[in-house]
């Protein structure tokens, strides 16, 4: 099968990342299926209804389908019970390679998304995981940050002065299209950073210089972030979170890849020219 005829099916693709990469695929001339619950029209890609939670959405969206761009079901502490069966079926119908969004804070056989990451090598002999840093879109749009900088100034966090490689979800794309494009697949997993790890003060610090607009960190308990998650997702998913936070505190985010620069050529954006890219957003 040549490039002319591969098909790519991008779940997820009116997402942060979902919709990058099916952009970046179409704009190369690739064959990209647009996955999302309302089968949401997107340029240069066929739209296709799925839906994690309704099996009887994934034979169509697999129909012709070599290639696969997975984000896990938002929120769903064990993502891995619906996510194994599809890539059952996936593998089943016809799919040779499939790339993973996971994250940086969760290894192979680790809690929720990776068990798919443990088991997606012994479904397919091609496959990449995408372990990202935390995105510097969380400061944008509605992202709950981006709400309690527009409401009152702060970023509230239980990661104390613990640092984050925060990379730009654009910088997470271009490697996704490289893992799933690529004449050869990865095979492996990849930790995507930001060029710096910043803390949360230094973040606001930027944000302060960038919007002219004070900014402020208010450090939380693992208890206090827990509850206020709590309001907005099931518990269980918000003590993971906030159990997030408190690695991030111990420096379990504390570093830097070279994985955007060595797949794609060119360095990650900085959060200063991400955040002057965005200034209009910062400022809504």
């Amino acid at each position: 099968m040549n490039a002319a005829e591969e098909f790519t099916l991008v779940i997820g693709a009116t997402g942060t990342t979902g919709s990058r990469v099916a952009a970046r695929l179409a704009a190369e001339g690739r064959r990209v299926r647009a996955a999302s619950r309302r089968a949401t029209p997107v340029d240069g890609a066929s739209p296709v209804r799925f839906d994690w939670d309704d099996p009887t959405s994934y034979e169509a969206s697999l129909a012709g389908a070599d290639r696969v761009y997975l984000i896990p079901p938002l929120g769903a502490p064990d993502p891995a019970a619906v996510m194994l069966p599809f890539l059952r079926q996936a593998r089943a119908a016809g799919v040779r390679r499939a790339v993973l969004l996971s994250s940086s804070a969760i290894p192979a056989g680790g809690p929720a998304v990776g068990r798919v990451h443990q088991a997606l090598p012994g479904l397919f002999a091609e496959w990449a995981v995408l372990r990202p840093s935390w995105f510097m879109q969380n400061f944008t749009g509605d992202h709950a940050h981006a709400r309690t900088i527009r409401a009152d100034g702060t970023i509230r966090t239980a990661a104390g002065e613990g640092r984050v490689g925060f990379v730009d979800a654009d910088d997470i794309a271009a490697v996704a299209v490289h893992a799933l494009a690529g004449a050869q697949a990865p095979n492996t997993d990849l930790l995507i950073t930001g060029p710096a790890a910043l803390n949360y003060s230094g973040i606001a610090a930027v944000l302060t210089e960038v919007t002219g607009r004070t900014v402020t960190h208010s450090r939380l308990t693992y208890e206090q972030m827990r509850d206020r998650l709590t309001a907005d997702m099931p518990v269980e998913f918000a003590a993971m979170l906030a159990g997030m936070d408190q690695a991030i505190a111990e420096g379990a985010e504390d570093r830097t890849t070279d994985t955007v620069q060595r797949l794609t050529g060119r360095p990650p954006r900085s959060f200063r020219a991400f955040a002057e890219r965005e200034l209009g957003r910062l400022r809504v």
